[in-house]
């Protein structure tokens, strides 16, 4: 497995992804101590979708982001490039259109999309900033991002506090819950090495995005990020 601090393989990463497809949610749900909830609802009330907008939801997974926009009336296709993901997310719901994805050559026209969105899944990508401009690529002029991220939290003994929980007790606590615990080893050290908030309100820019701005949600663990097509 590519290990974080490396050049991240996009067949390892997929491979990684399939193996925890089964259990994904229910161990996101451990891990985070149910706030990844909390999280999506902060990233539906950012992207606020009008009925009948076009939503690309990106590194979807088993489509548990997705579902929400479908709820609020837009179109939402869930996109992922892990087939294991989508296999798991289409027997959960099959009224949405899931659909296989590499996030730096998405398969879709320039502005077709009124919103993107993605959740946990930047950091995966072998290429931030070129998923960024993809994702930019199919946004229509003066469509929406959000980006939902890990980063860095903003107070200096609860983040001391944080990186022992994640690179200690995360992958420990895994064994329990996921269908493949060693790939957390690879996501704590994925989240450990990637920019603050600043530093990923940078790449935005450079992809081509305008007007970057970031909340901090749980102390700076999770920030969400919005910016203008």
């Amino acid at each position: 497995m590519a290990r974080a601090a490396l050049d991240k393989q996009p067949a390892d990463v997929r491979r990684m992804f399939d193996a925890v497809a089964k259990r994904y949610d229910i161990t996101n749900d451990v891990l985070s101590f149910g706030q990844d909830r909390r999280w999506r609802r902060e990233v539906l009330e950012a992207v606020d979708p009008s009925y009948g907008d076009r939503v690309l939801d990106l590194a979807a997974g088993t489509g548990t982001s997705s579902q929400p926009f479908a709820d609020a009336g837009a179109t939402v296709v869930p996109c992922d490039f892990s087939i294991g993901m989508l296999q798991v997310g289409k027997q959960q719901l099959p009224h949405l259109p899931f659909t296989a994805g590499d996030g730096t050559r998405l398969p879709f026209r320039d502005d077709t999309f009124d919103a993107v969105t993605i959740s946990f899944g930047l950091r995966n990508i072998v290429d931030p900033v070129k998923g960024l401009a993809e994702m930019r690529r199919v946004t229509r002029p003066g469509g929406r991002l959000v980006v939902c991220e890990f980063s860095h939290p903003t107070w200096s003994p609860w983040r001391t506090v944080y990186l022992e929980y994640l690179m200690k007790a995360l992958p420990a606590v895994s064994k329990a819950v996921s269908s493949s615990p060693d790939a957390y080893v690879y996501l704590a050290e994925s989240i450990r090495a990637w920019p603050d908030q600043a530093g990923l309100a940078a790449m935005i820019t450079e992809a081509g995005w305008t007007a970057p701005e970031w909340r901090n949600l749980s102390g700076g663990i999770v920030a969400l990020h919005r910016a203008t097509a």
